[in-house]
């Protein structure tokens, strides 16, 4: 694998301190407990006063622990397994680790700059950081062309790429559904709390539906690059799902009011997304050829 050494030395540095971050703010609870706030738009936010996010509102503090439990329980696993097949050059776990890079990227480039100011900032940063030049190397660690040659010819693009465009349109509905109506009638939208803008909407609106969008596109012209990108997007997407499924069920728990489509929609994608990467994986050869095509580089 092209760039082994820089992306293991950078994996394992995520590893670790992603452990030590996300078990800490899973279970940390200090703090003078839960009270209200009055944000700048005049809303009263109820804030959870407790552990790493006692600081963020009760909304908030509640997913970003059950990302934290995602990233601890499902994540980390993930990435040590896949950084052990991808060093053994298998191509299927090069796919599955450059994913997982994927959403250690979009989960701590958010606690970076959505979270209210924590003692943690320094390392939410450092493995932003750390997950942004271990995903740009696993990226260009790959072949492209050979890579295409590796999937089967039964793969079946067009319902994958209808897939990642259903999924594109359907949470691009819902964002844009939170932010228009609100921004019409010039109110803060539901969700806005005391924090200063809609960052997961901006990050998927801007950069991660059309980086769907695209992938969908190349994946069913059998475009090169398309079988790439829609790997690695499936991972992403599961991995985040999981951790918007485990936000979910946190909120219903806690009592707090969500619509129906938030409800459902996650759930039923991250299902739908683990029946594409299914099939994905399926239809890739772990041939020789491929691994001719691989760099001597380490």
């Amino acid at each position: 694998m092209k760039f082994k050494k820089p992306i293991s030395i950078l994996v394992l540095c995520i590893i670790v301190l992603s452990l030590f971050a996300s078990a800490y703010g899973l279970f940390s609870n200090q703090g003078p407990g839960e009270h209200t706030f009055t944000s700048l738009e005049g809303l009263t936010v109820a804030i959870y006063g407790k552990g790493l996010y006692q600081n963020d509102s009760v909304a908030m503090a509640i997913q970003a622990r059950a990302q934290d439990a995602v990233t601890l329980f499902l994540g980390i696993p993930l990435l040590s397994i896949s950084l052990y097949l991808s060093r053994k050059k298998s191509l299927k776990g090069r796919l599955l680790l450059t994913g997982t890079l994927g959403y250690f990227l979009y989960t701590y480039v958010t606690y970076s700059f959505i979270a209210m100011y924590n003692s943690f900032f320094l390392i939410f940063v450092a493995l932003m950081s750390l997950s942004f030049f271990a995903f740009v190397l696993a990226v260009m660690s790959f072949d492209v062309e050979a890579l295409a040659e590796s999937f089967s010819i039964r793969l079946p693009v067009i319902f994958i790429g209808s897939v990642l465009l259903f999924l594109s349109a359907a949470v691009g509905l819902l964002w844009f559904g939170k932010i228009v109506p609100p921004l019409v009638k010039g109110n803060p939208p539901l969700g806005l709390e005391h924090y200063s803008t809609m960052v997961i909407q901006g990050i998927d609106l801007g950069i991660v539906i059309p980086a769907s969008v695209l992938a969908a596109l190349l994946l069913i012209k059998r475009k090169p690059f398309g079988f790439l990108l829609s790997s690695i997007l499936m991972v992403k997407m599961i991995t985040l799902l999981s951790a918007l499924t485990a936000m979910i069920i946190g909120q219903a728990l806690s009592g707090i009011h969500m619509s129906a489509g938030e409800m459902i929609i996650f759930p039923l994608f991250n299902v739908i997304s683990i029946f594409c990467l299914y099939l994905i994986l399926k239809n890739l050869r772990e041939s020789k050829s491929y691994r001719d095509h691989l760099p001597i580089a380490g």
